[in-house]
């Protein structure tokens, strides 16, 4: 609710984000002139306090680094460093807390001695646990969190496996366009957008396990943003009490729209994605009230950074319904470790080709679920497990293309049976964007039984299990 008051406030999931912010853009015929960029931090958040299970996600970053290879190894020659005095002077960023400066969290540092050229990969390093840090929030660690159900704000400290020496990798990948491209004398601005709520894996010991999910973009202290207010479509007014996820979500070129950031709007159903990278979008809604009630997924297509939707309207659906199943991770010959992106896909037709849109899971406060697998009992021989539940709207789609009139008026849900598809991505452990197993990404569309995911209202559904195979 506080965070969509901020115009410019931007998480992406634990998911924060990173940006490098210039004073203005300058120009030059000088083929030997350097660059110039500033890096700052901004981060809108599905998974904090009230609704959400954090109040706060605290990081400790220690610099953030670019180099023009896209398969640059840590130890190689060429990094460019964007935050040079923050390796004497670590700060500590609070990724649920409230931006100061429209879009952005924190100023890190700027760099003036950039070499022109197109960079086609971003490191940003972590403060290992230990590290001393000044005004720390997380007692003896570095990087921690405390959770909405605890008054007293406990730190628990948020588990790093190689951040704080290799840093958090951003590929080619996941850098809007591909690349982040700097001409002599530019003074350029760099979105980092960290996905915290996407980040966090809890533990089967209770511990915290930081599993980060970034995207980056050249954007700027004025860069256009997405705009809406949600409405229940029936009263015109805000949905009262519950969760209500906004997705900012993108093709990945497969047929599946992928989330680039997600927030959640305030009392008045206000919310905003900034900054946002030009590009083309689809936001994609899914609620449910304080009653009970869940809302059908509501997506707005072809929608550009610097457009505002007015009113979009949702479409109640009764009472929600649940997907259960189970993940395995295997060599091939003995059970090993795995994070996993989990998501609920709907399709959506656009522009006369089939999408695979992800319904925010509204009741687990996130667009997409986030755990990892572990040896146990319940697993099959010779796998790592992990069983999960998806609350997701008993209803199709409601599609609208975005329209400039003001308001948008997505067609009502089709009838018919309300089919699913459950997607997984598998990651090395602990790492940014490392995928695992082969293939790293399966998805289904049966039950247990072999027959279609067609949920019905209040009811539940085991999805056939996704075995991953040849995994690290």
């Amino acid at each position: 609710m506080r965070r969509a008051v901020y115009v410019c406030f931007f998480l992406a999931s634990l998911a924060a984000a990173l940006v490098v912010s210039g004073c203005g853009g300058g120009s030059s015929t000088s083929s030997n002139q350097m660059a110039t960029a500033s890096t700052t931090v901004s981060d809108p958040a599905t998974c904090g306090a009230p609704q959400g299970p954090f109040s706060h996600v605290y990081l400790t970053i220690t610099d953030v680094e670019i180099h023009q290879s896209a398969n640059a190894a840590p130890t190689d020659a060429g990094w460019v460093d964007l935050t040079p005095s923050l390796k004497n002077n670590p700060k500590q960023v609070d990724l649920l807390g409230m931006a100061n400066n429209q879009c952005f969290l924190a100023t890190l540092g700027s760099a003036t001695e950039i070499q022109p050229g197109t960079y086609q990969q971003i490191r940003v390093l972590l403060a290992a646990n230990g590290t001393t840090v000044a005004g720390n929030q997380c007692d003896v660690a570095a990087n921690c969190v405390m959770l909405t159900s605890d008054p007293s704000n406990t730190p628990y400290a948020l588990q790093l496996s190689s951040e704080s020496q290799t840093g958090i990798k951003i590929p080619s990948g996941q850098i809007a366009g591909g690349q982040f491209k700097v001409a002599a004398g530019d003074t350029k601005d760099l979105n980092i957008d960290f996905n915290a709520c996407a980040s966090i894996v809890v533990q089967g010991n209770g511990h915290y396990r930081l599993k980060p999910v970034l995207h980056g973009g050249e954007a700027s202290l004025t860069s256009a943003s997405i705009q809406g207010i949600v409405v229940d479509g029936a009263t015109g007014a805000a949905i009262v009490g519950g969760n209500t996820v906004v997705a900012l979500e993108q093709n990945d070129g497969t047929g599946v729209d992928r989330v680039i950031m997600e927030t959640v709007p305030d009392a008045t159903g206000q919310f905003v994605f900034c900054p946002v990278p030009s590009g083309t979008y689809d936001v994609v809604i899914s609620a449910i009230n304080g009653a009970g009630t869940a809302y059908a997924a509501t997506a707005i297509t072809g929608v550009q950074a610097g457009n505002s939707l007015g009113h979009v309207p949702l479409t109640a659906a009764a009472a929600p319904a649940s997907i259960t199943g189970q993940i395995t991770t295997s060599t091939g010959s003995a059970g090993t470790a795995a994070d996993l992106s989990l998501s609920a896909l709907q399709s959506i037709t656009v522009n006369s080709a089939t999408v695979l849109i992800i319904t925010p899971l509204a009741q687990q406060s996130a667009a997409t679920a986030t755990l990892s697998t572990a040896a146990g009992g319940s697993c099959p021989a010779n796998t790592d497990c992990a069983s999960y539940t998806l609350s997701v709207p008993a209803s199709n789609p409601s599609v609208g293309t975005f329209s400039t009139s003001g308001n948008q008026t997505p067609a009502p849900p089709a009838s018919g049976a309300v089919n699913y598809t459950v997607d997984a991505v598998a990651f090395v452990p602990g790492s940014a964007s490392t995928l695992d197993c082969s293939p790293s990404d399966l998805q289904t569309s049966q039950t247990s039984t072999n027959a279609p995911l067609a949920v019905t209202a209040g009811n539940s559904l085991t999805a056939a299990t996704l075995g991953f195979t040849s995994c690290q």
